[in-house]
């Protein structure tokens, strides 16, 4: 099993909105089905931040399997604190 990471590129403010930028991940030449993943804290021990739910299984065979973020913005963004 490989850990892939994709790193937190930066926190940002919108108002009274903190909301946070991550860099899209690619596993690449992969056989996978996932059904969520986890968004840790590395400089902290791992602990868990959150827990995503992909809605659903989302396959790759023998191809590249892609995590794509939403817009880093104070409606989309992946994490957002108001």
């Amino acid at each position: 099993t490989a850990i892939r990471r994709s790193i937190m590129r930066s926190v940002q403010y919108s108002g009274t909105t903190a909301f946070t930028d991550f860099a899209d991940l690619t596993f690449s030449n992969v056989t996978i089905t996932a059904n969520g993943c986890l968004i840790y804290n590395d400089t902290n021990s791992d602990k868990a931040v959150c827990v995503l739910a992909f809605g659903g299984d989302k396959t790759s065979t023998a191809g590249d399997f892609t995590i794509q973020f939403p817009a880093a913005d104070a409606s989309n963004a992946i994490i957002r604190i108001a």
